[in-house]
């Protein structure tokens, strides 16, 4: 039932954001504030509906623009799981790590089975069949170059047959052409 609520929250949130309004209701909650330099409160601050503080840990990695991309990295890991990874790690991997989580947490959405994995292994199957072609449009080739090369050796080869003389139809015969009778009788 958590989930499904918390769910419903990061929906809600999405939806309201992507459909401004001025006018609060009196049951809305107030904007979250807004952390210096980034233009507006984090995507994860407006998904989690929070204030977004100066020392937000997830501002930097999810801006403003990229709800959806929070939305779906926290549906499959949970904000409290993705903060802990990031502040266990060093400034200088922090923005891979968001990348692969938000990478691998859309293709889990994909594919609740096989996520990544089935990615990965779709992707491989591709370059084994594009590798026997590749070996097969290879051959063709060294084919055609053997046939072009021997083609070409003919063409420019002093060693084509003399022309015949019709005056001497059987000078190339030897011994005499009527020596023995044709039939006996």
């Amino acid at each position: 039932m958590e989930s499904s609520a918390a769910f419903h929250g990061i929906r809600t949130a999405i939806s309201s954001s992507a459909t401004s309004s001025s006018v609060l209701s009196p049951t809305s909650s107030p904007p979250p504030t807004v952390a210096p330099g980034y233009g507006g409160p984090c995507a994860a601050c407006k998904v989690l509906r929070r204030r977004c503080s100066d020392k937000c840990v997830l501002a930097p990695y999810f801006p403003p623009a990229e709800l959806l991309n929070f939305a779906t990295a926290h549906r499959v890991f949970g904000a409290s799981n993705i903060i802990k990874l990031l502040q266990e790690l060093p400034e200088g991997h922090r923005a891979d790590a968001v990348s692969s989580m938000v990478y691998e947490a859309g293709a889990r959405v994909r594919d609740p089975i096989y996520g990544c994995a089935g990615a990965i292994c779709l992707l491989q199957k591709q370059v084994e069949g594009l590798q026997a072609e590749l070996a097969q449009a290879h051959a063709e080739l060294l084919k055609l170059q053997a046939q072009h090369k021997s083609l070409v050796n003919a063409l420019l080869s002093p060693q084509l047959p003399p022309p015949l003389d019709a005056s001497a139809p059987f000078a190339d015969y030897i011994g005499e052409p009527w020596d023995e009778p044709l039939w006996t009788i």
